[in-house]
């Protein structure tokens, strides 16, 4: 995947991982900024989590662009 995130200085390629991990059972997501969160009981839970996170983001990103005006 080709891309880059406002926060990065240089253009650069990242490439897609599986950021979903499964252990003992429990299920954990990891994150660009090097977080690991979790655990969930499911995959299905997982994947809503992250969902919820990425719009976390997004709204703090906006808010803090909106007070930078």
């Amino acid at each position: 995947m080709f891309g880059r995130r406002a926060s990065d200085m240089a253009p650069g390629t990242h490439y897609r991982s599986e950021r979903v991990s499964a252990v003992n059972g429990q299920y954990f997501f990891s994150t660009r900024e090097g977080t690991l969160e979790g655990p969930f009981f499911t995959r299905v839970d997982t994947e809503r989590e992250i969902a919820l996170y990425i719009r976390r983001i997004q709204q703090a990103n906006a808010i803090l662009a909106f007070r930078g005006r």
